[in-house]
């Protein structure tokens, strides 16, 4: 189970301001459950950034879309024909959705309308891939749809480090380098100018803050 939180709608609107249209893609997965990207926040969230960008007198125009799964491939699929006109595409997932969305339009600008807080799930024999480092503070749009958190090896924020050799990490000759894949989507969607934005140190207060957590929601009542 991944839960997740909304931003603000001013941060939102913000990282899609030079924006005319807009799709918005909800995910009918976990996010749903908790209350933060189904169907219905997805239609609110609509309403309330074309409110907003009227008042601004900066029309905007929106279009929505709810994924019965944003980190299934076959279900963004179903937004091929969708993606094609549109200057961004807001995606109200977890930090695993933002990243299939951006990795399948790589040519589009993709960002993260959602914190991703925690992942809790069962137990079985498989092999999984990690795409979100659960940092409670997205920066997807920063680089290109891709966590520097969990996929660069150091969590670096400001990369590449000196480890970093043709395209790879220093780890292992298997490891894709985090920052070089952020260089060439950023490069592909003209966007280098905001990799020389200096990030902050991370405030790990919005990640794990010791042992195991506990998300409620605050309409349910445990007796």
């Amino acid at each position: 189970m991944i839960v997740a939180q909304q931003k603000p709608l001013q941060e939102i609107a913000d990282m899609v301001s030079d924006c005319k249209k807009v799709l918005l893609v909800g995910c009918a997965g976990c996010v749903t459950v908790c209350l933060s990207g189904g169907e219905k926040e997805t239609e609110v969230m609509s309403s309330a950034l074309r409110i907003k960008r009227r008042l601004e007198e900066n029309p905007l125009t929106t279009v929505t879309f709810t994924a019965t799964r944003q980190c299934d491939p076959e279900y963004i699929a179903e937004m091929d024909e969708m993606v094609k006109d549109v200057d961004a595409i807001i995606s109200l997932a977890c930090g695993v959705g933002v990243q299939y969305v951006a990795e399948r339009y790589s040519d589009k600008w993709v960002v993260p309308a959602l914190n991703t807080n925690f992942i809790g799930g069962s137990t079985v024999h498989g092999i999984w891939e990690e795409k979100c480092g659960l940092c409670g503070d997205c920066v997807l749009h920063k680089t290109g749809g891709i966590c520097p958190i969990i996929r660069c090896s150091k969590s670096i924020l400001n990369g590449p480090c000196g480890g970093s050799q043709y395209g790879k990490c220093e780890i292992s000759k298997d490891t894709d380098c985090a920052w070089a894949l952020i260089y060439e989507r950023m490069k592909t969607l003209g966007k280098l100018n905001k990799l020389m934005e200096i990030q902050p140190p991370k405030d790990w207060s919005t990640s794990r803050d010791g042992g195991p957590r506990r998300a409620t929601r605050e309409d349910v009542i445990i007796g």
